[in-house]
């Protein structure tokens, strides 16, 4: 499939798979097309952890030295993985990882980071907050939690904001399970950034498309 399309002269390719690699595998076997990795497995999201590290930039006007809180489906999340990646590489002092225990990874998997069940605990004075999407069909199969339970244990809510800096930032790679993983209220006030993410994602994917494709 890949030869065929690469022989009606495309120039790139972006690709999202379920299986982890899939975009490296196609790219040993391009001629010469470009391959943009969108997500693959549970592995990696580059251009989400690229976006999210620009927001954190912008709006924190730097990463080193930052405590980040990472809360959701950690064990399955190519999200939390390419932020975690990118957050260590810039100097974040401190990553926390939250999650129900089924849902979260072996610690080996990220090393350096702290993991985390105790929501209210992790969230003391963290800089930047990052919730991350819950499958419900996983949630009940593996933790036989329903929404409100989770969000009861690990919805961000503004009682639970004040736990963090004064400032800190809040973030949703979305789409966003409204009263599940964060409350409304959050989602859309003065400290979300999660417009922010939207909007930058589209400059990220520009830039990565434009390296890509440079002559």
């Amino acid at each position: 499939t890949l030869a065929t399309l690469e022989a009606m002269d495309a120039d790139a390719f972006v690709v999202r798979h379920r299986e982890n690699d899939t975009p490296a595998l196609l790219a040993s076997h391009c001629r010469q097309a470009a391959i943009l990795n969108a997500g693959d497995g549970n592995r990696a999201h580059p251009t989400q952890g690229l976006l999210d590290l620009l927001t954190i930039r912008d709006r924190k006007g730097r990463i080193d030295g930052l405590k980040v809180v990472i809360c959701g489906d950690i064990r399955h999340s190519r999200v939390a993985r390419s932020d975690v990646h990118g957050l260590q590489a810039l100097g974040a002092a401190a990553i926390h990882l939250c999650g129900p225990t089924a849902l979260l990874p072996a610690g080996a998997a990220f090393p350096g980071c702290v993991i985390d069940e105790d929501f209210d605990v992790a969230l003391t004075d963290a800089d930047v907050i990052i919730m991350l999407r819950i499958q419900r069909e996983r949630l009940e199969h593996a933790t036989q939690l329903d929404g409100a339970a989770y969000h009861a244990r690990f919805g961000l809510t503004g009682q639970r904001l004040a736990r963090a800096g004064h400032d800190a930032l809040v973030m949703h790679p979305g789409p966003i399970n409204r009263g599940v993983e964060i409350d409304s209220s959050v989602a859309d006030g003065a400290q979300s950034a999660i417009l922010d993410q939207v909007a930058n994602g589209v400059f990220v994917r520009m830039a990565a498309l434009a390296q890509l494709l440079a002559p």
